[in-house]
């Protein structure tokens, strides 16, 4: 069965990137890495809170052009440039998944992350 490659999408950036947005292989949807990156494929600066919710965006957008939503989310690894960052996205993430319908979750601090930003998300989704 041949995979399906995102690589645009309402609302996703527009990457000169050599990627994919996301890549459905069978029930599974890989989503790439996602930063605060607006649809003209420009870095949108702000706190940890809003450069978060710019990345979780990006990553619902992939999921739709998949074929997915935010409910096939099994899996989310959240790199932040500095962990201490960790409670403000926590808030984010319990109203953008509350309690029962949280996926896998995996948090770490990265050395550096592109753009100098402040949050980078991956996401695994099932069907």
């Amino acid at each position: 069965m041949p995979h399906l490659f995102i690589e645009s999408g309402e609302g996703l950036p527009q990457w000169s990137n050599p990627i994919s947005h996301a890549v459905v292989a069978g029930n599974l949807c890989f989503v790439s890495g996602q930063l605060s990156v607006n649809e003209a494929g420009n870095y949108v600066e702000g706190n940890v809170t809003d450069e978060a919710e710019r990345a979780f965006n990006n990553v619902f957008a992939a999921l739709k052009a998949a074929g997915f939503d935010k409910s096939h989310i099994a899996y989310i690894d959240i790199a932040f440039a500095n962990l201490n960052d960790l409670n403000e996205v926590n808030a984010l993430y319990m109203a953008l998944f509350p309690e029962g319908q949280r996926p896998a979750r995996t948090v770490y601090e990265a050395a550096k992350l592109p753009f100098n930003g402040k949050i980078k998300i991956v996401a695994t989704a099932a069907k």
